[in-house]
């Protein structure tokens, strides 16, 4: 039995895949779920609709996180941290320390958001990517310091 998948459903497809299953799976329970539907032209037409709906959606957040990469390109902050008499770190520069530096300068992100390859261990100039569209990265500049 051919249905048209309205959900992504593990092991099966993705929203919007005319697959091919036996009727009782489709009948007892991706039917029934709203996971699936008959493959009827109807629904082929809605669900085509409602792609290029997503599409354009997608395409104006992608155009949005554009111009707000663009703004946090010409950020810098700056950490300040205690150093020894050989201007080594106490601790390390993390994520969070970054979030805070940012929020002072009224920038609001999330932990997840902050791509850090390794905590920052020394003194000086580094670029910080931030995430924020899934194609699109901002480069923000973090001065650390000592206090």
């Amino acid at each position: 039995m051919e249905i048209l998948l309205c959900q992504d459903v593990k092991k099966l497809g993705k929203s919007g895949e005319v697959v091919n299953v036996k009727p009782g799976y489709a009948r007892n329970y991706l039917i029934p779920q709203q996971l699936a539907c008959p493959a009827t032209p109807a629904n082929l037409r809605r669900i085509e609709r409602k792609k290029a709906r997503e599409a354009e959606l997608y395409a104006q957040q992608k155009k949005e996180a554009e111009v707000l990469a663009e703004k946090l390109n010409k950020v810098s902050c700056t950490v300040t941290v205690e150093v020894n008499d050989l201007d080594r770190l106490y601790g390390s520069v993390t994520e969070a320390d970054i979030i805070k530096a940012l929020e002072l300068e009224g920038i609001t992100v999330d932990v997840k958001d902050v791509l850090l390859e390794k905590p920052i261990n020394e003194l000086g100039i580094f670029e910080v990517g931030i995430n924020i569209h899934p194609e699109v990265t901002a480069k923000v500049r973090v001065w650390v310091a000592r206090k």
